[in-house]
């Protein structure tokens, strides 16, 4: 139970009628919930505007509401104006749950690419140096050993703040989370000063209805971490560097392959044995040889950033060099299995660009072939499926289309659109329409030398079929096949 008057001691507020002592249990924003003794925030949203619910949440027993607007005179409730209900919503979570973020850590990373896998490889990094770590972000929320779904990248701010007092009660001496430009935008993590900032790379990406007007806003929006972190450590080669950190009120530290306060030389892929991932040596502020057990060049930009972090927490030693070489992150260029034989990745590739990048990089270990096992999810604009097929087409050796997740489409129509895009390239493919099927002959088929890509679903947990989801995970199926051979 808090007092209202503590919940509003950070927020810029007005208080129009009631009591500002008024005692609260809980904060609510959606007005189907519970709604006792609760201070109820009013949302204006895009249909619906909670403004409307407030009689409702009397007759259920809230003690106060804020608003944004004016609103008509009601009886046996605080009433509290403030100029943006969002951020006020913010507040108030972080006062209700301790400022819960004051206790630990934290890193914020934003960018379009490269954030899930560089949080994970910094969460790897802090743990393996002694560390109890918190994550949230893509993939959703980990607290120790739990994991929790997330609805979006950066969730709502009150159950952000929750999950930041999960991990301060569970012990966490770090927080680590994806911040997208939408939770910025949305003021999901007002009033937290992040101890760190990092940004990866700026391309344009949501851009459109409901998402940012123009790749202005977007870079904008994301240029905004920096003025609500300590410090800031930057792509130094990304050529938005520059106007994403107009503004900024932060230190600033930049990691590259060039002039840089991090920097990475002599890069090189390497396929040993098990082991297939990126090596180079780091140099500037820190020096050591190190190998990141991720396919893929690029990886050592995601890398450089973890490091930088690393070492500036003034935990960069052979422990978390270690976790480097031996990290995994699920359903991004995830390694399943390696060996001298063959080799199997998972990978959330699921558009023309993605899949393109993805084989491009995989030609740089020389396999003796690439073979993509992919499909594309139904109800959603066929041209992804075009290029994707296209992309799988020009850059494997065999392409085996599957089903993705169908939804509420024929699995044929969607594998007849992929050939549209992969049929004009002359790349060798067959049809197996059930996914596991096709994994499962994928690998049965080994030839020594081969790469096997299961691409487009990643991390995900399910097969959606006919608005129906049953549990499948490209990796339990890879895995129980490779079992099987042993």
């Amino acid at each position: 139970m808090k007092k209202l008057s503590e919940l509003l001691e950070k927020v810029d507020h007005r208080l129009v009628s009631g009591p500002a002592d008024a005692d609260i249990s809980a904060i609510v924003y959606d007005s189907r919930k519970d709604c006792r003794d609760a201070l109820f925030i009013c949302i204006s949203g895009t249909t619906v505007d909670a403004h409307d619910f407030i009689p409702q949440v009397i007759a259920k027993g809230a003690a106060a509401v804020i608003v944004e607007k004016d609103v008509p005179e009601y009886e046996n409730i605080t009433v509290v104006r403030v100029p943006s209900a969002r951020k006020a919503l913010s507040l108030v979570s972080a006062a209700f749950f301790d400022y819960p973020t004051e206790k630990m850590t934290t890193i914020g990373y934003t960018g379009t690419k490269g954030k899930t896998t560089s949080t994970y490889m910094l969460k790897t990094m802090l743990e393996a140096a002694g560390k109890k770590v918190g994550l949230i972000g893509t993939n959703g929320a980990v607290i120790g050993d739990e994991h929790f779904e997330t609805k979006n990248t950066t969730p709502e701010s009150y159950e952000l703040q929750r999950y930041f007092h999960e991990m301060a009660e569970a012990g966490c001496d770090a927080a680590i989370m994806e911040v997208s430009s939408q939770g910025l935008m949305m003021d999901r993590v007002a009033g937290i000063t992040f101890d760190y900032g990092v940004f990866t790379n700026l391309s344009p990406d949501h851009i459109g209805k409901n998402e940012h007007a123009s790749f202005e806003e977007y870079r904008y929006w994301k240029g905004t971490l920096f003025r609500q972190c300590r410090t800031g450590i930057v792509n130094a080669d990304d050529p938005e560097t520059e106007a994403l950190l107009d503004g900024h009120t932060c230190d600033v530290l930049t990691y590259g392959v060039g002039k840089a306060d991090y920097t990475a030389s002599d890069i090189r892929p390497e396929k040993n044995g098990p082991f297939m991932g990126a090596a180079f040596a780091l140099g500037g502020k820190a020096e050591a040889d190190v190998k990141v057990g991720i396919p893929g060049v690029f990886n050592v930009y995601n890398a450089l950033s973890a490091l930088a972090v690393t070492a500036e927490m003034g935990l960069l030693n052979a422990e978390s060099l270690q976790a480097l070489k031996e990290i995994r992150v699920n359903g991004r260029m995830e390694l399943v299995y390696s060996s001298d034989e063959f080799s199997v990745i998972v990978d959330y590739a699921h558009n023309g660009v993605s899949t393109r990048s993805l084989l491009k990089t995989l030609r740089e270990y020389e396999p003796g072939r690439i073979v993509t096992v992919f499909g594309c999810g139904g109800n959603r604009d066929p041209h992804r499926r075009y290029e994707m097929g296209a992309a799988a087409g020009e850059l494997s050796d065999l392409s085996i289309i599957t089903a993705d997740n169908s939804r509420n489409e024929a699995v044929e129509n969607i594998m007849a659109d992929i050939h549209i895009g992969l049929d004009p390239t002359g790349g060798a493919s067959i049809d197996i329409p059930d996914r596991r099927e096709a994994i499962a002959y994928a690998i049965r088929n080994a030839q020594h030398g081969d790469v096997i890509v299961l691409a487009g679903k990643g991390h995900e947990t399910y097969q959606e079929v006919n608005g129906v989801r049953t549990h499948f995970s490209d990796r339990e199926e890879a895995e129980a096949v490779i079992r099987e051979l042993k």
